[in-house]
């Protein structure tokens, strides 16, 4: 199935009601708790009964996968029913881990596409991301809610920005890494950002990620770098980084070979996605602060982008809501 035309949800404001809920691992209470408890400083929060049945401590249903907050129907559900309430006007998840791409031929994309809205999440909900975008809806590559109460009150602020505001978002406050003589002057892209994991896996299902003409960026966690290694190989092989037109490394974190004590050292596996990338003629900047590190910075998905190669700079020419 083709992607569709990204349609741009509309704006949040202040006071109006955000959907949460677990489609993959389920949460640790003391982190949703704080995480939810920043978000309701701005929305209004409306837990679905996955989510709900977490932050009570319930115990985990024992039908369902260890890994999983709960089955895939119920899962499935939960989001079905977030998608369907009026409203809900923007979407968040609990955590990642693992889970999302269970449910995903369960999902209904129709009150999304009626009524588009942002999806917010990162690493497992890559997949949502790209589930939304095949219909056509923008997302918001941005923290889950376990992680958003441990980010710098600037991510808070930057996160709502981008729900909350219809001007081009413009250049980002960040100068990346890699930049080198001979570059060209800017490479224009649809911003695609993605755990590399997801990306991977995602790739000979209906909902591979639209890597024509993307400014890709790849962000990852507790894979060694010949897992890394793999991923991109396998992305590569695939046909998937043939027309990709620059990435952006975010955080490679603990991203180390198991037998390797120490400090957490991203080097070993940067230089991988570096040698990978390469391989594909792919110019790359480094050092975004995006991922599972001490930062995270929302990025509307699929919105179109320059990046000076030369500079180290990425400006993004639309806002994620209209």
């Amino acid at each position: 199935m083709p992607r569709l035309p990204a349609a741009i949800p509309a704006a949040l404001r202040d006071g109006d009601v955000v959907g949460v809920c677990a489609p993959a691992g389920r949460p640790p209470v003391d982190r949703f708790r704080r995480g939810l408890d920043r978000l309701s400083e701005r929305f209004e929060l409306r837990l679905g009964p996955v989510a709900e049945a977490a932050l009570r401590g319930d115990p985990r249903p024992t039908a369902s996968p260890a890994f999983l907050a709960a089955d895939d129907r119920a899962r499935a559900a939960e989001l079905n029913a977030l998608l369907a309430d009026s409203d809900v006007r923007a979407v968040f998840a609990a955590r990642g881990g693992y889970g999302v791409m269970r449910i995903l031929p369960d999902l209904d994309p129709g009150p999304l596409v009626a009524d588009p809205r942002p999806i917010v999440g990162f690493s497992d909900l890559t997949a949502l991301l790209a589930w939304a975008e095949l219909h056509g809806v923008r997302g918001v590559h941005g923290p889950v809610i376990t992680q958003l109460g441990e980010l710098p009150a600037d991510d808070w602020a930057w996160l709502h920005r981008v729900l909350t505001s219809t001007a081009p978002i413009g250049r980002l406050p960040w100068t990346l890494g890699g930049a080198r003589e001979g570059a060209p002057a800017e490479v224009r892209g649809r911003l695609v950002p993605a755990n590399l994991t997801l990306a991977a896996a995602l790739v000979g299902t209906p909902w591979q990620l639209d890597t024509a003409d993307a400014i890709l960026v790849v962000e990852e966690v507790g894979e060694a770098p010949y897992a890394i290694d793999r991923d991109l190989t396998q992305l590569g092989l695939a046909g998937a980084l043939d027309r990709v037109r620059a990435a952006i490394v975010g955080d490679l974190t603990r991203c180390v070979e198991p037998t390797v004590g120490g400090d957490d050292d991203p080097a070993p596996a940067r230089a991988v996605v570096l040698e990978r990338l390469a391989r594909w003629r792919i110019p790359t900047l480094t050092g975004a602060p995006v991922g599972h590190g001490q930062t995270n910075a929302a990025l509307p998905f699929g919105a179109p982008a320059i990046v000076d190669l030369a500079e180290g700079v990425v400006e993004i020419l639309a806002a994620a809501v209209s």
